[in-house]
């Protein structure tokens, strides 16, 4: 039996085509310091090297690495697949590990440390460090915080309020976070309706729901290299001029499902209107704004 304060961790990696990095990320977990957990490698329909990649380490790590992929070897999307590897896994912990990124050894222990520290929280996020020098020397990573003050939890939902996509603060990356299966549970899992483009905004949907209902602690802590790279979704969405469309999509699937759930608040409902206006009226938005702007500029050339 395990001891209640080394709980069982499960480790959720979904891939698509990442033969160049999938074997990095994997052993950066079998490098933790912390020994309870299982991987799950999800695959959402690969045609490169990546299956074999999984499968190797599978056979090698027998009944502590699992490979999975849809029926018939199907893309299904990156929400369906991450609800693919938690409905598999057993652990009372979830934790989320992006294909190319990878953990410090620490990032576990570390975290599930807090939770034992912290039996009321859903959810945990920390800190990423933007791993610009994977592939330049020249490069310096960037260490980016949550964009809310560490070290303590916040009930619901005051995150909404301050984080991206509504609030000014930096959102979490999805390879800093650890959640409670029962959290997952409650709040019905990832969106799987964020499929192709739309998945830039995956986390984020999914984040929002838990904001909205489960306590979350932000930790100043750092066990995790976000790898930024130009194939990444974030960079072909802004290069295809898809991010407008994108960000008005999550909107107003947040309004829709705030009306669902009954939530009333009366400072989300102002802040989703404020962000859709300038997508769904970018005309008037914008000549708005050139008016204030010649107003302003008016103003202090009189004082």
């Amino acid at each position: 039996m395990n001891s209640q304060d080394q709980p069982l961790v499960s480790i959720i990696i979904c891939f698509l085509n990442e033969e160049k990095f999938l074997g990095e990320a994997v052993n950066s977990v079998l490098e933790q310091d912390y020994e309870n957990w299982e991987l799950f490698l999800i695959d959402d329909g690969s045609s490169d090297n990546s299956p074999s990649i999984a499968l190797d380490f599978e056979k090698k790590f027998k009944g502590k690495i699992h490979y999975h992929d849809h029926h018939n070897h199907k893309n299904k999307g990156l929400s369906a697949s991450r609800n693919e590897g938690i409905r598999k896994s057993k652990g009372d912990l979830v934790a989320f590990l992006d294909a190319d990124d990878i953990w410090l050894p620490t990032k576990l222990s570390e975290q599930v440390a807090i939770f034992n520290k912290n039996p009321s929280i859903g959810l945990l996020a920390e800190a990423s460090s933007y791993w610009y020098n994977w592939d330049d020397d020249g490069l310096d990573n960037v260490l980016i915080r949550v964009g809310a003050s560490p070290d303590k939890i916040y009930d619901p939902p005051h995150l909404m309020y301050l984080l991206y996509p509504l609030g000014d603060g930096a959102a979490p990356c999805p390879s800093s976070l650890m959640a409670k299966r029962k959290a997952i549970e409650n709040v019905g899992y990832f969106e799987e309706s964020f499929k192709r483009e739309y998945a830039l905004y995956e986390d984020q949907a999914f984040l929002s729901k838990i904001y909205l209902k489960e306590s979350v602690y932000i930790s100043s802590a750092c066990n995790n290299m976000y790898r930024q790279r130009q194939e990444s979704i974030v960079k072909t969405v802004h290069s295809a001029g898809l991010y407008t469309k994108v960000r008005k999509y999550y909107l107003e699937w947040f309004m829709s499902y705030l009306d669902k759930n009954n939530i009333r608040d009366p400072q989300l409902d102002l802040m989703v209107k404020k962000a859709l206006r300038p997508l769904k009226y970018p005309i008037l938005y914008n000549s708005k704004k050139k008016i204030l702007a010649k107003l302003k500029s008016f103003l202090k050339m009189e004082m």
